[in-house]
């Protein structure tokens, strides 16, 4: 390497051929394809309509030249032939030629000289096939010779007749022609598919410019949907049911987020309240009473945090680890951790078994059973059952009950009813949208059933666990 010179990298990609540019747009691209793919099945025509062309002028120009040869050697063969020899089908220079001395015996006007070929058949063979040029006798450009040897009036003689080849034989003229044709028509067709391509994209184009039209702002925009009922059609109407699933899901968050603010407000409120009144007046005979509704105030804030820390996680989705238990088990062992305002009453099947999150399904069940404590007024009864394939988790109380039109609505977060289950009851107002998750999660359900007399029965049903 001389000096100066700059040695490559060690490791440095090797660069290749640069590669054409290709078309980027979708209309671009099927247009290059189709027309590709025409242009080569033109050429491929062109070709073959060339050859095949040039094969059947070529066959019937030696058939003409043949039989015109054939029908003046018969009559030769008879008596002698008229001077000049009048011309014979296609052909216009016939020749009658002395096998020995190659002396013109009779032929058609103008060909009285030399002969037009001097050829003879070979071997046992009596015809001969010849292709001449050049001479004007004949024609401007080339022709076929077709000769016969026969014994005549004339004695042993060479039957020649000749026809011209038409001016396509030996040319590219056709297959230019043919060629200028196929361009017209590959013209047509990548204009026609590019055509074609943009009225079925203009739909998608369209679609997109109602895409960038929406912001987080306004969500209630949707893309149009064309009337043409294929696949873009559905793409739009798949795109604008995303659309709502996503504005439902923004404006669900929305509320979360302020209902989530209000019930943190609240609280933290309450807090810095107590604490100022206790800061300003540390002699406060009632300070232990004020500092004892801090802690509730604090008490209540954790387990609004916690609440939202469950759904939080149970929105994003993750599939905890799930493993076969006995729901009748996990009722006593939730109940025994539960402290309970009212007598707890069980009605508990053994052996009902499902398959679930052990953490999800205590939750579930320590938020029915806090609810149904918060408003009893005498007794909470649970039961656990197994029917028709399902295991039917039964939390009842007897206490205010709930409106048959207000028994979804109090699975919305932070719905609370009238005042019998209001906010100075304890809850938070989101123990039963959690539980409803939870059991939704696991592949059941969470509903408000009537009951006789007072009160309410929340049944969660989850699916039974094949054990066999």
């Amino acid at each position: 390497m001389r000096d100066g010179a700059i040695a490559p990298a060690e490791g440095a990609p090797r660069r290749r051929g640069v590669r054409p540019p290709r078309p980027r747009s979708i209309r671009a691209r099927v247009t290059w394809a189709a027309s590709l793919g025409t242009g080569l099945l033109l050429v491929l025509l062109v070709a073959a309509a060339g050859f095949l062309l040039q094969w059947v002028a070529r066959s019937r120009v030696h058939d003409d030249a043949a039989m015109a040869a054939r029908r003046v050697a018969v009559t030769a063969t008879s008596h002698r032939l008229a001077d000049p020899v009048p011309p014979e089908g296609r052909s216009v220079a016939i020749q009658v030629v002395d096998a020995r001395t190659d002396r013109v015996l009779a032929a058609s006007a103008g060909l009285a000289g030399a002969p037009m070929t001097t050829r003879r058949p070979v071997a046992r063979d009596t015809r001969v096939d010849v292709r001449i040029c050049g001479d004007r006798r004949v024609g401007e450009g080339c022709a076929v010779v077709v000769g016969y040897e026969v014994i005549s009036v004339y004695g042993d003689v060479m039957v020649y007749a000749a026809v011209p080849e038409p001016w396509f034989i030996g040319s590219p003229a056709a297959e230019l022609a043919l060629g200028a044709l196929c361009a017209a028509v590959l013209a047509l067709v990548a204009a026609g598919v590019w055509r074609a391509v943009g009225r079925a994209l203009r739909p998608v184009r369209r679609i997109e410019q109602g895409l960038a039209e929406i912001t987080a702002s306004d969500l209630s925009r949707r893309v149009p949907v064309p009337d043409s009922g294929d696949e873009i059609a559905g793409l739009a109407a798949t795109v604008n049911a995303t659309l709502n699933r996503l504005e439902r899901a923004v404006v669900q968050q929305r509320q979360f987020v302020a209902d989530a603010s209000h019930e943190l407000r609240t609280p933290l409120t309450g807090l810095r309240a107590r604490l100022e009144l206790a800061l300003d007046d540390p002699a406060d005979p009632e300070l232990m009473d004020t500092v004892r509704g801090a802690l509730r105030d604090a008490d209540r804030l954790h387990r609004i945090v916690d609440d939202l820390l469950a759904l939080a996680r149970l929105d994003s989705g993750v599939e905890p680890g799930r493993e076969l238990m006995d729901l009748g088990g996990l009722v006593r062992a939730e109940d025994g951790r539960h402290v309970s305002r009212v007598p707890v009453v069980m009605d508990v099947e053994p052996d009902v078994m499902v398959l679930g999150n052990r953490l999800q399904l205590g939750r579930a069940l320590l938020n029915l059973l806090a609810n149904a404590d918060r408003h009893a007024v005498s007794e909470v009864s649970v039961e656990v059952r197994a029917a028709d394939g399902r295991a039917l988790l039964t939390v009842a109380d007897d206490g205010p009950g709930i409106p048959p039109d207000e028994r979804e609505r109090i699975f919305d977060r932070f719905t609370r009813l009238d005042s019998a289950r209001s906010r100075d009851a304890g809850g938070s107002g989101l123990g039963l949208p959690i539980a409803r998750e939870i059991a939704v999660r696991h592949g059941g359900t969470l509903t408000v059933e009537p009951v006789s007399g007072r009160g309410a029965a929340f049944v969660m049903s989850l699916p039974l666990a094949d054990t066999g």
